[in-house]
This record gives C-alpha cells, sequence and structure tokens, in this order.
C-alpha cells in the first residue's frame, strides 16, 4: 500500500504541476508570503468565528517557552502538562479530549505535523513553542480547510519567518535558571535582489536543555532533558512573467529526557512534589524527527492565487518507560500499585519483587501533496472569495517492544536488567484525500463564510502477529460562519459547525465510528484605540466519541466509541492599555481572561468503563476529565522606552482525573471486584504567578530575567497515565537577547 501511495501522489504532483506551469500572469501580487490560518492580531477581528493569535513578542518577553503559560491567557485553551517544560502538552479547544492533542489538528506553517495524524495521532511529538513567531489558535470559526481532527479545531505553529529586505537579520537569545536549564534561540537571515529574482534565506539554531527539578530516588541521575533543532528557510522570486514564490524548508529536532510516566502517592506529593521513585530511574525517551517543505505560490491574475506544497515528516521515538510490576500478590499496573502497600514498596525499591519497564519504539512517517486556490469575483453586490482546496496525504505508524526486568533488592535499587523478546507492535497506515470549499461572501457590512470537507481515507491495519485488514472510511464537514461589521469598531459574529475526528485504523475496521460534534458561537468584538473585548458563547455537542487511549500494554491499540457529551460555556478577554488611553510616555497594558465551562458524559458506553482510559467509570451526568470549570489569567506591563516588567497570573478550578468523578474505586462499575487506581481522584485548583522583565542597554543588546512560579505553588496537575504529578516549581531565569 505504501509504495501505490507514493505513486499516486507523485503522478497527480506532476499533474498540477504541468497544468498551473501554463499560468499567464497579469498583475502584481499583493503579497506572496504564504498563507496562514488567522495572518496576526488585528485579523482575529476579521474573523466570522473565535480564534487567538499569540506572537513571540509577546511569549517572549515574558521568557514563557512551555505552551501551557502561553496558553494561559487564551481563553478555551486548555493544555495539561507531564513533564513541567511543555515537551509532552496534552492540548484541548473547548471541551474535546486533550490527550496527547489527538483531537486538534496541529500544523507547523499550515503543514500537518503530528507524526502520523491519520494512523496514530496521540503520539509524543509537538512542535516546541518557545522557537515560533507565533501560535495560531481556531476554535469555533469555520475549520474545513484544516483536518483532519475537526472537533477539536485547529493550532499553527509559525516559525521564524525570512527577513524581509531592510529588516533585522541577526537575533539570539540566551538565558539560564533554576535547575541549569539553558535556553537559545539564535537565528541570521537576509533578503537580497538580484537580476535574476529576490531571494531571501533563513538560519536558525534553536536548544534547551535541563537537568530537571524532580530527584529520583537513590540515584545521582537528572530527570531532565536536552533539545537541539536546526531550521533552514529558502525562499525565491523569479523575475519573470508570472509572479511566483518558491520556499523550501528543513527542520529537524534531536530530543533526549529522563522523562517517565510514573507518578507518586499522594501523600508523598504532599510532602515532596519533586520525588520520583527510584523504579523510574530507567526511564529514558529518545526521539528524532525530520520535517521539509517546498511551496510554490503564484497569483496569475488580480482575481486568482494558488499555493502548492508537497511536504515530508518522519518521527521516530523510544521510550523506555516503568510498565508494570512482577511478583506474588503484586498490582501489575503502576497505577493500582501506588495505592497498595506491597506493591508501593517494590516501587520505591524496598519490598521483594520484580518491576518491569517497556522500550516502546515508534516509527511514524507522513507527506503528501496540499493545494488551495482562491478565485475572486463578484455577482452583482456580492464579492466573493472562493477557496478550494485538495490534499492527498499518506502517514503509518508502526514499531517494537521489549519488556525489560529488574528486581529489588529492598535497599532502595535494583538489579541487572533482564530483557524479554522484541516484538511487533504493528503497523497502520491510511492514505487520505481531502477536498474543501468555502466561500467567504461579502455584502456591505456582513460577513458569510460557508464550507464543506470531504475526506475519503484508504486505511490498513496489521497486527503485531501479521494479520492484515484493510478499508475505507468517509468523513463529511462543514458549516456557516457570520460576522457583521458595524462601524470597524464593533463586530458581531456567530456560527455554526460539524466537525469530525477518524478513529485509527485498527479502531476503524473493529467498527469504531468517528467522532463527530455539532458546534454554535456567537460573539461580540469591539476595539477603539487602547480597547479590545471580546465575548463568546458556546455549545458543542459531540457523538461517538472516542475514548482516550493509552500506548502502556503493547502495540497500537484499536481506538473505540464510548458515548455522547455536550459542552457549553463563555469566553471572554479584555485588553486595555492604562497609559496610552492617558496619552502618558510609558505604556501600562492590562488583560483578563475568563472561561468558563460545563462538560459533561451523556449516553455513556458501560461497557468501557474500565477501559477507556480517561474516561474510565464515567456515566452520564459527569464531568469529563481535566476540563476546569473556570480558568481566569490577569496582566499588566510597565513598558518604557529602556525597560519594562510584567506581572502576570492565572487560576484554574479543580477537576476531576478519570470519568469516575471521585476518589479512587474500591469496586468497577460492572460490579465485579477492582483494584483502586491513582489515576482516579483530584486534580487540583492552581494558582500560579510569574514576574518578568527586561532592560535594553542600547540598541543591540536587551537583558531579560524573571521568576516564574513566583511563590512557589505545586499541585497535582496530572495523574495520567501513572499517577500524581506536580507542576513545576519556582524558576528563575536571566539572560540577554541580542538583535542588528
Amino acid at each position: 500500500m505504501k509504495n501505490r501511495n507514493r505513486r499516486r501522489i507523485a503522478t497527480l504532483a506532476m499533474a498540477g504541476v504541468m497544468v498551473a506551469g501554463h499560468a499567464v500572469a497579469q498583475d502584481a501580487l499583493e503579497t506572496l508570503a504564504p498563507l496562514t490560518v488567522i495572518g496576526g492580531g488585528d485579523e482575529v477581528f476579521k474573523l466570522p468565528g473565535s480564534g487567538a493569535y499569540v506572537s513571540a513578542e509577546e511569549f517572549r518577553s515574558r521568557g514563557q517557552t512551555n505552551l501551557a503559560r502561553i496558553a494561559a491567557k487564551v481563553p478555551s485553551v486548555f493544555v495539561r502538562d507531564e513533564d513541567g517544560y511543555g515537551n509532552f502538552p496534552n492540548i484541548a479547544l473547548r471541551g474535546v479530549d486533550g490527550t496527547r492533542s489527538s483531537k486538534v489538528t496541529l500544523m507547523e506553517d499550515g503543514i500537518l505535523t503530528s507524526p502520523s495524524p491519520y494512523s496514530a495521532p496521540a503520539a509524543y511529538y509537538s512542535p516546541n513553542a518557545s522557537r515560533m513567531s507565533a501560535i495560531e489558535f481556531l476554535k469555533g470559526s469555520s475549520q474545513v480547510k484544516y483536518g483532519p481532527h475537526t472537533t477539536g479545531g485547529a493550532v499553527n505553529f509559525l516559525s521564524t519567518p525570512i527577513p524581509a529586505d531592510g529588516e533585522k537579520n541577526f537575533f539570539s537569545r540566551t538565558t539560564y535558571g533554576s535547575d541549569q536549564t539553558f535556553f537559545n534561540q539564535t537565528w541570521y537571515g537576509d533578503t537580497q535582489t538580484t537580476e535574476a529574482g529576490t531571494f531571501g534565506y533563513l538560519l536558525e539554531l534553536h536548544t534547551m536543555k535541563s537537568e530537571g527539578f524532580r530527584d529520583i530516588d537513590g540515584t545521582s541521575q537528572n530527570s531532565g532533558f536536552d533539545l537541539i533543532e536546526p531550521m533552514l528557510k529558502l525562499f525565491f522570486e523569479p523575475n519573470t512573467d508570472l509572479k511566483q514564490r518558491f520556499e523550501f524548508k528543513f527542520g529537524y529536532t534531536d530530543f533526549d529526557a529522563n522523562e517517565s510516566y510514573g507518578g507518586i502517592t499522594v501523600t508523598d506529593l504532599r510532602r515532596d512534589s519533586n520525588r520520583r521513585y527510584s523504579s523510574t530511574q530507567f526511564d529514558h525517551h529518545t526521539a528524532e524527527h525530520f520535517r521539509t517543505y517546498l511551496k510554490w505560490i503564484a497569483e496569475p491574475s488580480d482575481t486568482l492565487r494558488i499555493e502548492s506544497a508537497v511536504y515530508f515528516n518522519s518521527f521516530q521515538r523510544s521510550w523506555d518507560k516503568l510498565d508494570g510490576l512482577r511478583g506474588a500478590g503484586l498490582r501489575t499496573n503502576v497505577a493500582e500499585a501506588l495505592l497498595h502497600g506491597p506493591s508501593l514498596a517494590v516501587l520505591q525499591g524496598t519490598g521483594a519483587g520484580d518491576i518491569f519497564t517497556r522500550d516502546a519504539f515508534r516509527d511514524h512517517e507522513s507527506y503528501g501533496w496540499q493545494n488551495q486556490a482562491n478565485f475572486r469575483f463578484d455577482t452583482g453586490s456580492l464579492s466573493h472569495d472562493l477557496a478550494v482546496g485538495l490534499r492527498l496525504h499518506y502517514d503509518r505508524a508502526g514499531g517494537t517492544n521489549q519488556q525489560i526486568f529488574y528486581a529489588s533488592n529492598t535497599l532502595g535499587g535494583f538489579g541487572p536488567a533482564a530483557l524479554g523478546a522484541v516484538g511487533s507492535a504493528g503497523l497502520q497506515e491510511v492514505f487520505a484525500t481531502a477536498i474543501y470549499l468555502e466561500d467567504e461572501i461579502k455584502i456591505g457590512a456582513l460577513t458569510l463564510r460557508p464550507g464543506i470537507r470531504f475526506e475519503h481515507l484508504d486505511v490498513g491495519n496489521t497486527t503485531g502477529a501479521g494479520v492484515n485488514t484493510s478499508g475505507q472510511e468517509q468523513l463529511v464537514m462543514g458549516g456557516l460562519g457570520a460576522m457583521y461589521d458595524f462601524d470597524a469598531e464593533n463586530y458581531l459574529f456567530g456560527g455554526i459547525y460539524r466537525g469530525a475526528s477518524p478513529a485509527n485504523p485498527a479502531g476503524c475496521l473493529a467498527g469504531t465510528e468517528s467522532e463527530e460534534s455539532l458546534g454554535l458561537e456567537i460573539g461580540y468584538r469591539h476595539r477603539k484605540d487602547a480597547l479590545r473585548t471580546e465575548l463568546v458563547a458556546f455549545y458543542t455537542d459531540y457523538d461517538n466519541l472516542i475514548a482516550p487511549q493509552f500506548d502502556v500494554v503493547g502495540g497500537l491499540s484499536p481506538s473505540r466509541n464510548a458515548g455522547a457529551a455536550e459542552t457549553w460555556g463563555l469566553e471572554s478577554l479584555v485588553e486595555y492599555d492604562l497609559g496610552q488611553a492617558a496619552g502618558a510616555s510609558y505604556g501600562l497594558p492590562v488583560y483578563f481572561s475568563a472561561t468558563y465551562t460545563q462538560a459533561e458524559f451523556k449516553d455513556i458506553n458501560g461497557l468501557l468503563a474500565n477501559t477507556a482510559g480517561l474516561f474510565s467509570g464515567a456515566q452520564s451526568g459527569s464531568e469529563l476529565p481535566y476540563l476546569p470549570q473556570w480558568k481566569l489569567a490577569a496582566g499588566i506591563s510597565y513598558l518604557t522606552e529602556k525597560w519594562g516588567v510584567n506581572l502576570d497570573a492565572s487560576f484554574t478550578t479543580s477537576t476531576w482525573g478519570t470519568g469516575y468523578n471521585d476518589d479512587v474505586r474500591i469496586e468497577n462499575l460492572t460490579g465485579l471486584p477492582g483494584n483502586p487506581s491513582a489515576v482516579d481522584g483530584e486534580i487540583d485548583a492552581l494558582f500560579l504567578v510569574d514576574l518578568t522583565g527586561h532592560y535594553q542597554l542600547n540598541e543591540t543588546f536587551k537583558l531579560v530575567g524573571g521568576i516564574q512560579n513566583l511563590f512557589d505553588t505545586q499541585e497535582i496537575v496530572s495523574r495520567s497515565p501513572l499517577g500524581p504529578r506536580a507542576n513545576a516549581p519556582r524558576m528563575i531565569f536571566a539572560g540577554v537577547e541580542a538583535t542588528f
């Protein structure tokens, strides 16, 4: 199937290039920059729906490198952190399940960036937010352009752009702080005009490393990570009759971390939030990611714009992590072992028994060809901007598993490794053909944006035993958004959308239906001088919920339906610059963000009460896990020509670790004897405060620094996958930024 799909993509790509090559130029392009999801902070106000744009200037000035902190201000964007540094974010938008961001379409520069967005969307990779120039969140407005996962919206990470001619072409930021945490982002680029055309380039190196803030019992091994990410970008705009642009990007990620699934008991966490048991000392994660694209952008006339891109992504990771226990009378599952005295002693290395890790190697690959043509035309008093899109995409996910056993020496340590057999995790693959139409219709002050998306999936699954099956799936998505511009200061918008999220191939072939959603929203925006406000009400009804699965038992598990859910809520954001309003020489911007969400299960599938991951134990009326009722953020900055200081605070109310909205279960819902699990239970309310600032030494150099989590507040932020873990403690950083 893989070779056949490659030939299909190559043939269609060649045909598309040949057809496009016959276009004749008529007028100059207004811009040849690649398309974006939103395009900038001001463009948010023109959306017939809800979205957000966060620029690097905003999060870089606060020293934020963790997406959870960057998104704290953005209404209805929830990021569950696991390691405290943002290396494994779980992103949820407006109530959708956030496990490994599997219900969100993740993109980098408009290109799908998840390792296998169709065949295994719940993979351990997300672009690192700290190297980006901006991040775009699309929550409610029509998402027909940005599948396959449209029940939860889209997140587009924008990498560093090539500087235009005359712009500053060198940037470097270096900081050092708590736990020997080092950060550097350096890039150099330029644009030159020659007789042959305009040429631009950018070279970037992004690195992070840390010793980690968690301490592993009985060992000097750190719990930190090393990350290195080089990137090359090139573009060429030839002096031809056809105004066109070619852009090439190559990026690479090498990631190495001593990270673990394993948590600790609540009692131990309250005593020492940064503790890890000695049984996690063997946990080690390595990953390597290649990403590249070649884009062609042209505007043959003032009524036609074409963007075409071929892309390739390769991701491999190996995670050798604590996976279970072995021994008479012991709990096999780590989360259950945390609540069982003899098993807990084994995890701590003081009781007799064995632990075992599982080295899970995963190999992902995706590539494709995506296109969008925009046709601008009028029909009477209506002006149209019709977007027509086609994407051919292939991805796969496979790998191996190997158990490794260690015996406790009852003195806090573990004996030599005993290797188990290497087994296949199987192979899942999808070839997807996606087509969409979206028309932006303007009549006076009213903008309408109807759209529809269709996807045809050829899916294949090979089990670890070598049994191969294949089939097909179709998805239909679409909706209508509307916006009314009263006076360029006040905007009313709303929409209704049908979303879908496909099951993975194993689930699809086992009868799992695609998750579906019906979403409605209505909102109001205002901007005038120093004031910006937004207020939105939303409602989403989910059917055929796909239960989140944990890859902790070997193999690539089939996804399964778990029932239905509904969410509704209010979100608001107010920004006001007191200094600008007073005509002062300084800036005094303040903001307040609030999200209220009610998210409940409906018609839950009782057969999955104990096997549905985070949905385990749910009943109709139960709250969805990891979705706080209130999410609040506020901040104030004082900015002068030479220096500035920022004070930012965020608060989330408590929520639950699973669909079982109570403390740990003693008996499961089928009435059969069950073991209590530390995955159940409360996720604490969390209040965090950051204090950051800068001082501009001269035109080139700026001193930066700050304190994140000023009051050293640590609470339970995750019980998944294997027990309670806390957020990062107080962290101090300082450094220098250079630009010329």
